[in-house]
């Protein structure tokens, strides 16, 4: 039986998010995970390899990324200089043929981690040419006719920021979940990874300060567990007291929201407050 997935030193996962994740590796089926950003969707994969003492590839989707890329390329650019300088033998394509990270992770012998980044960033085709590969895990590559079958079916962390909409036949061949953003007490063990010897009194005014900062009504994108941690950081190298948190006008605002939209939405907020 696999060890059940419940985080590690440096990642705290709930315990839904590690049934999650147990399940989609029993069902040998992709995870794809959504959430606001900050919530540690590409961080998962990261500690899941290193938990498991697997390799992890990572491929970062970007708007102009096509499906075929994480499977193979084909150095079409090099094989015309080679055939202009005649250097190489140009009739062996396979030189020019370099497996991308699936592509890589199906040749393994050792089983591993893919992740595939911000897949909503891609057009919307994206996903669907990825279906049959993710299925059979295997494809094959038409300028040289090989085929690439996954020796060990990798597992397969997928994550969104739902910035564009998956397409229905993609989501079912995936596991879903969606992390929350951590709640107080989940949140304060997060903190306590990363600074182990924060103060109590200090820790629980940053926590009281950064979720009411989150509550304000408007916000476009509220602070996010980075940006806590950051914060943190910045409050402590300064020797800024506890009690100077309690009330408006929190100090460094720019390591918290990063939008000069929301710093003008909380200073409305505390407004309103003082009215």
């Amino acid at each position: 039986m696999v060890e059940p997935f419940r985080g590690t030193s440096q990642y705290i996962v709930s315990e839904e998010l590690g049934r999650a994740v147990d399940v989609a590796v029993h069902l040998q089926r992709p995870l794809l995970l959504k959430g606001e950003p900050g919530t540690g969707k590409t961080l998962l994969a990261v500690n899941l390899a290193q938990a498991r003492g697997l390799r992890l590839w990572r491929w970062q989707v970007k708007s102009t990324t096509k499906a075929v890329e994480g499977l193979y390329e084909y150095d079409t650019v090099r094989r015309l200089h080679d055939s202009r300088f005649g250097e190489g033998d140009v009739h062996d394509i396979a030189q020019y043929i370099s497996l991308g990270p699936l592509g890589q992770a199906f040749e393994s012998e050792q089983r591993g981690v893919v992740l595939i980044d911000e897949i909503d960033k891609a057009d919307m085709e994206f996903p669907n040419d990825l279906l049959h590969e993710i299925d059979t895990m295997s494809f094959t590559i038409p300028e040289t006719g090989r085929t690439v079958t996954a020796r060990e079916r990798p597992i397969v962390v997928i994550t969104s920021n739902n910035e564009k909409e998956l397409p229905d036949a993609f989501l079912r061949r995936c596991v879903f979940h969606w992390i929350e953003f951590p709640e107080r007490e989940l949140m304060a063990r997060i903190v306590r990874v990363h600074h182990p010897d924060l103060e109590e009194e200090l820790l629980s005014s940053a926590l009281s300060a950064f979720y009411r900062l989150r509550g304000v009504d408007g916000l476009r994108k509220p602070p996010s567990t980075s940006e806590l941690i950051d914060w943190l950081s910045a409050l402590r190298h300064s020797g800024i007291e506890p009690a100077k948190l309690l009330g408006a006008g929190l100090p460094f605002l720019g390591t918290l929201l990063k939008k000069e939209q929301d710093i003008e939405t909380l200073q409305r907020s505390e407004r309103r407050g003082r009215g």
